[in-house]
């Protein structure tokens, strides 16, 4: 919902999400958070980028468009855009399609399928969005403290009545990001947080499935 999260709750999830344990106390995360007129214009340019990138997936003439323009292409994180390795794919796929029958949208209704992903860059109608830097130094480590780091504040936001959504689809566009905030060239973005009181949407219900224990653990050799 747009009910706004006032300042002082948004400073203590960020703080208890820094009670995490941290890669020798570097504390290699910063955190931009966009809220009011910079996360509305955020929305905004971020909607523009992705209906770029509709008509880029619409024929040869709308990816020519695309490119001469540049409009919608990634700017960060390549990797978000790429199919995943084969190792992860089933995983990916079988989530998606738990997903769309679950709202009700058809493998082939593309129209409403895409509608589905614009939501990402409205924010789902949070009125805050977090945006997740790491320092580029430390590599996989800044994401593990990061990772952390996010589990801390989400619980805490929970438990605070409030909810929230990790987004990779946010990552691609980290240029805009640093147009709104002072953003050292040492960072670069991880994710986005939505965070927000939650609506009572069919939506908010929906459990992805997890694997069990035996699933992820190695067998040993022998």
């Amino acid at each position: 919902m747009s009910t706004p999260v006032p300042d002082e709750i948004i400073e203590q999830i960020i703080a208890d999400g820094l009670t995490s344990p941290s890669w020798s106390n570097t504390r290699p995360i910063r955190v931009a958070v966009a809220k009011g007129d910079v996360r509305n214009r955020l929305s905004e340019e971020f909607l523009s980028r992705w209906e770029a990138i509709k008509g880029a997936r619409s024929g040869i003439f709308g990816k020519i468009k695309a490119v001469l323009k540049r409009k919608g292409l990634p700017t960060s994180n390549w990797i978000v855009t790429r199919p995943y390795h084969k190792d992860l794919i089933d995983r990916s796929k079988n989530q998606g399609k738990e997903f769309f029958s679950f709202i009700g949208v058809d493998r082939d209704d593309k129209k409403a399928r895409d509608q589905s992903w614009a939501r990402n860059y409205e924010f789902f109608g949070a009125p805050v969005e977090l945006f997740i830097f790491t320092h580029k130094s430390l590599g996989k480590y800044s994401a593990s403290d990061a990772g952390l780091f996010m589990q801390n504040l989400i619980l805490s936001a929970h438990s605070k009545g409030l909810g929230t959504c990790p987004q990779g689809a946010v990552a691609i566009w980290e240029d805009a990001v640093r147009k709104e905030f002072e953003i050292s060239k040492n960072y670069s973005l991880l994710c986005g947080i939505c965070l927000g009181y939650p609506s009572d949407e069919k939506i908010n219900s929906f459990n992805a499935n997890r694997p069990t224990p035996s699933e992820i653990i190695f067998p040993e050799k022998g």
